[in-house]
């Protein structure tokens, strides 16, 4: 059952699957990279068991590049008996634009918890909830005090107030972002149809014309790993358990 706090559901996981991996060629040239495998199983699927220890009841993935791929991997479009919704971009969309496209498959007062492709992660996610039900911000990103790059700045009660420089705002201090958020569906309107954009203007335009709007928690419990290389790959292969 999805988890439930204040009487509100967090049903559905949309899962970052589209990108085109360039960085792990030639690794990803016949393969999305969320599908490339760790320990014999899709790097996507242990995202998926991070997501379904808060009970989720659906995912749904954003695809682009070899598509026919997902299909290959989950055949049945289950992951241990949930849902999968597999939603295409013939054009590449990036983060923000892959969020409005899928703005019809949402119900309207739902909180959609996203999740980059490329991220293994185990720490808790019901802290990330918590504090999303606490103000009900437009969105709330888990952050992490080491790592690079450090360009999330946190102001003092815990609002993000810049990223990635943009605004010149220090707050008192600087974070890594983990690419594992949730969104108010409404924020979805502050996105054009099928414009190709990032998330991080989206989240600058909403600080700027909503200051208070864009919440940040930090969870440094756990692990954190950005498959960005060849290299942050073959190392997490070859971590033991």
């Amino acid at each position: 059952m999805a988890m439930s706090l204040r009487g509100r559901r967090y049903k559905t996981g949309f899962m970052l699957g589209a990108g085109l991996g360039l960085r792990l060629r030639p690794l990803t040239e016949h393969c999305p990279k969320p599908l490339l495998e760790i320990k014999g199983r899709s790097i996507i699927t242990y995202a998926m068991d991070h997501l379904l220890t808060i009970g989720v009841d659906r995912f749904i993935i954003n695809t682009h590049h070899c598509p026919e791929v997902y299909h290959e991997k989950f055949p049945d479009l289950h992951w241990r008996g949930v849902p999968i919704i597999l939603r295409n971009e013939p054009v590449l969309l990036d983060t923000a634009g892959g969020l409005k496209n899928i703005e019809d498959l949402l119900h309207y007062d739902e909180a959609l918890l996203c999740y980059n492709g490329d991220v293994f992660a185990d720490f808790p996610l019901r802290r990330l909830l918590e504090e999303h039900e606490r103000a009900r911000p437009d969105a709330t990103l888990a952050l992490r005090t080491s790592g690079s790059p450090m360009n999330v700045n946190v102001d003092e009660r815990g609002w993000i107030c810049d990223m990635r420089h943009v605004l010149g705002k220090s707050g008192i201090r600087s974070c890594l972002f983990t690419g594992i958020y949730v969104v108010e569906k409404p924020i979805l309107q502050f996105i054009e149809p099928g414009k190709v954009e990032s998330i991080i203007p989206l989240f600058i335009r909403r600080i700027v014309g909503k200051p208070g709007s864009i919440r940040g928690v930090i969870i440094d419990d756990g692990q954190w790993h950005d498959i960005g290389s060849i290299e942050s790959y073959e190392r997490l292969k070859g971590q033991p358990g």
